[in-house]
């Protein structure tokens, strides 16, 4: 295999297409360079088909090297481990477009692999791997049947911006990745700022135009290899086994038994014809097949029958207008809202559309509670989170229960994507929050559910958000001749149809997209007819949930806590630690509460549940920063006890000196009678060149006397005068 290259300008950096130089025993691979980041993409496939299986057994993993950004990965053991977060949505972000190029019915094993070698944070490299992965697989004698690319968009003063960089994007309205073939758009994922439908439709037009480009090169590039493509074992029945059962099946009986109300009395009643027409169709099939013959090929007979729903329920959608539970193309399934079904939660929200329900939860915490961020390019925390899960009770399922897979976490991030521009950030809202979505029922759109919920649980918990976040899932059936629009889709209706879109968003403009196209393309009329269904179906939404709750709650739960932010003047930083932290452990012990110091911002968060305490050890931190001033008045510990006086401690490292002379007339009774450990009300007398503080006792008129004043003897004069000869 000898070393080819190829390199084309591409918005503003060089993109370079290496084949031949790494990898060579995989059955397709490339390295992509883009600016600075550098992937390897690698493809392999098994010739024989995986028995057992009704699916594409494909799975792709993208890698991230924390070599390729220059850093090592934090740990015990130093080395990556398990794919994060990022490195599983960058996976799945590759394998959305590419999985539906493989040919229909194929069972082959086929795994995917994408190796961040180097990482720009200006250009970054998981959107490549789309790009990188189409042209691996299609040099490669796997079976592929489509070129794809994919590409970021931004949107800055108006215009549109392929690959924006890292500064752009923080500008930017709109945060969103494409990817198509050159015919149309076939993936879409991100979020944006409460932009309007007609920029979102805009911007697939422009990520389109720059994909088309994209396919055109991989088109040079596969032009110059040839491949012979192995043939994918797709299994079929045997010609004349399937065509009696196919006539046994009454489509206007089946039409009205998936009319059936309710998932599980509409499956159950779906399952028994089948199995009616099973039972016939094998007792007619004995006087041409085998029994052996039969019991083969039965699993073509499910696959048929299922095909024959799909059809019905297609052409119901087409010629009548009616869907699979009654509802037109437009219309929303019923929904119901409760609040505060959990009294120790900090907010709360069950949030039910047909047979969809998400129990939203949210907890306030504090900056420890932040999640922590080490990631190729990021250091730090995010004060904001969403999880989502989905256990198998909600589709009525027997499943072991593991810890969140790929779905989970994709659905997730969706949600917290749609919510989190709109949560508030800093010192509005001074909190950590994280929301957990729980799915007791599934029938369709759960993602968009927990938005719902997630949204309405955040205002029960009395977070400052402005309005309200929803999220509505659409859906298609396109035939040559009509296509149509779903709204609010059930489960198999996303399975059956030929477009899963999700979008979220307020009144004012869309916060998170996410679309999945099965067929071959989709015009701008129709997705401009899709979001402009989506927004009228959101409105409604909103409606209801503003019924139930239109604006945060004044007051945080009382079981959520407390948070107080004290600006420090940066000097005085070091007196609330101590030496040691010695100041700062004290206090956090003696007043039941946390304290959090921010070198940068110069503040001092202070956390506790007990609001009296939390108002005492603001004064004392406010009495550590504070200098003092004459006439101010405290209440002190003695913390040493002389004869001429008591040291009293103000706050912790402020300490001063009530001398006898300033204790009334009663001074020596006052000190016979108080010792170390006790609180005596004190009163600033004033303080010395040296910033050591003067008390009296409060309410105390102290008469000044120069020969008896509390300042420190000055030099002797006569120190010199002596006979130095003396012996």
């Amino acid at each position: 295999m000898s070393y080819k290259r190829w390199e084309r300008e591409f918005f503003g950096q060089k993109l370079v297409i290496e084949n031949g130089k790494m990898a060579k025993q995989a059955d397709g691979a490339v390295v992509l360079r883009y600016a600075d980041s550098v992937l390897l993409t690698t493809v392999n496939g098994n010739e024989k088909a995986m028995p057992g299986t009704d699916f594409l057994p494909l799975t792709v993993e993208y890698q991230e090297k924390f070599y390729a950004a220059g850093k090592i990965p934090g740990g015990f053991l130093k080395r990556e481990s398990r794919p994060s977060d990022n490195a599983v949505l960058s996976a799945r972000i590759i394998d959305r477009p590419i999985r539906p190029l493989f040919p229909d019915g194929m069972r082959n094993e086929i795994q995917v692999i994408i190796t961040v070698l180097s990482a720009d944070p200006d250009n970054p490299p998981d959107i490549w791997g789309i790009t990188a992965s189409s042209l691996a697989l299609n040099i490669s004698p796997i079976p592929f049947e489509g070129i794809v690319a994919g590409v970021q968009v931004g949107y800055i003063d108006g215009k549109y911006v392929i690959f924006p960089s890292a500064e752009e994007l923080d500008r930017s309205e709109l945060d969103i990745v494409v990817a198509g073939t050159e015919n149309a758009v076939a993936m879409v994922e991100g979020e944006a700022k409460e932009v309007s439908e007609e920029v979102m439709v805009g911007a697939l037009e422009a990520a389109h135009e720059a994909i088309k480009s994209l396919v055109a090169f991989q088109k040079e590039i596969i032009s110059e290899f040839a491949i012979e493509k192995w043939e994918a074992e797709i299994p079929v029945a045997p010609e004349g086994f399937l065509e009696p059962f196919n006539a046994m099946v009454d489509r206007d009986k089946l039409a009205e038994i998936m009319l059936t109300q309710g998932k599980r009395n509409k499956d159950k009643a779906l399952k028994a014809y089948r199995d009616e027409l099973i039972e016939l169709f094998t007792e007619k099939a004995k006087e041409t097949w085998s029994e052996e013959e039969i019991e083969a090929n039965t699993g073509f007979v499910k696959d048929l029958f299922h095909d024959i729903e799909k059809e019905v329920m297609r052409k119901r959608v087409i010629e009548d207008d009616v869907r699979m539970d009654g509802r037109r193309h437009d219309e929303i399934r019923p929904i119901n809202i409760e609040l505060d079904l959990l009294p120790r939660a900090h907010g709360s929200a069950l949030f039910t559309r047909g047979e969809t329900q998400s129990l939203g939860i949210v907890t306030l915490g504090a900056t420890m509670d932040e999640q922590i961020v080490d990631t190729m390019f990021e250091e730090g925390s995010k004060s904001f989170m969403l999880h989502y899960n989905f256990p198998p009770f909600s589709t009525g399922e027997v499943k072991r229960l593991r810890g969140p897979g790929r779905r989970e976490i994709g659905h997730g991030h969706l949600a917290e994507r749609s919510l989190k521009n709109i949560v508030p950030k800093g010192e509005s809202f001074p909190y950590t929050i994280r929301v957990v979505s729980e799915v007791l029922e599934s029938n369709g759109s759960s993602s968009m559910a927990t938005v719902c919920s997630g949204s309405l649980a955040l205002m029960a918990a009395g977070v400052p958000m402005e309005k309200h976040v929803a999220g509505v899932a659409m859906g298609m059936i396109q035939e040559p001749e009509k296509t149509v629009v779903l709204t609010d889709i059930l489960g198999n209706e996303d399975h059956m149809g030929d477009m899963d879109f999700k979008v979220t968003g307020t009144r004012d403009g869309i916060t998170a997209f996410q679309m999945d196209v099965k067929v071959s393309g989709v015009s701008s009329e129709i997705m401009t007819k899709a979001l402009d269904q989506a927004r009228l179906a959101r409105l409604k939404i909103l409606d209801l949930m503003n019924e139930a709750i239109s604006e945060p709650r004044k007051f945080v739960s009382d079981y959520a806590p407390i948070i107080r932010t004290i600006n420090l003047p940066y000097e005085k930083i070091g007196e609330i630690i101590g030496p040691g932290g010695k100041v700062i452990k004290k206090l956090s012990s003696e007043y039941d509460s946390t304290i959090f110091i921010d070198d940068e911002k110069s503040q001092a968060k202070i956390v506790g549940s007990n609001r009296e305490k939390l108002d005492q050890l603001e004064k004392v931190i406010d009495a550590i920063i504070s200098e003092v001033k004459p006439g101010q008045l405290f209440t002190g510990k003695i913390t040493r006890a002389e004869a001429y006086g008591f040291f009293v401690e103000l706050a912790p490292g402020k300490t001063g000196l009530l001398h006898i002379s300033k204790m009334g007339a009663n001074g020596k009774d006052f000190l016979k009678e108080h010792k170390v450990g006790d609180t005596i009300p004190v009163e600033i007398a004033g303080t010395d060149q040296m910033g050591k503080i003067s008390l009296k006792l409060e309410g105390v008129e102290v008469t000044e006397d120069k020969r008896r004043d509390n300042r420190r003897p000055s030099p002797r004069n006569d120190r010199n005068r002596g006979d130095r000869n003396r012996k």
